[in-house]
């Protein structure tokens, strides 16, 4: 169940949406406003660039 005051990224219709909106499997959050919630393929992106470097690193040492 969501949280109705949470922000979440819609995968099925990429939107973002407050509260209890798709299943739980369909979205990505919560987020702490809509702003960040419209950036969540961005930012899931960074993270994984960020952590795939960190594996680079780690490995090359």
């Amino acid at each position: 169940m969501g949280d109705p005051n949470a922000w979440y990224y819609c995968l099925t219709h990429q939107t973002a949406e407050k509260g209890v909106g798709c299943r739980g499997g369909d979205r990505m959050g919560p987020y702490p406003d809509e702003a960040t919630a419209r950036r969540a393929l961005e930012l899931a992106r960074e993270r994984t660039e960020a952590e795939d470097e960190a594996d680079r690193e780690w490995k090359g040492k």
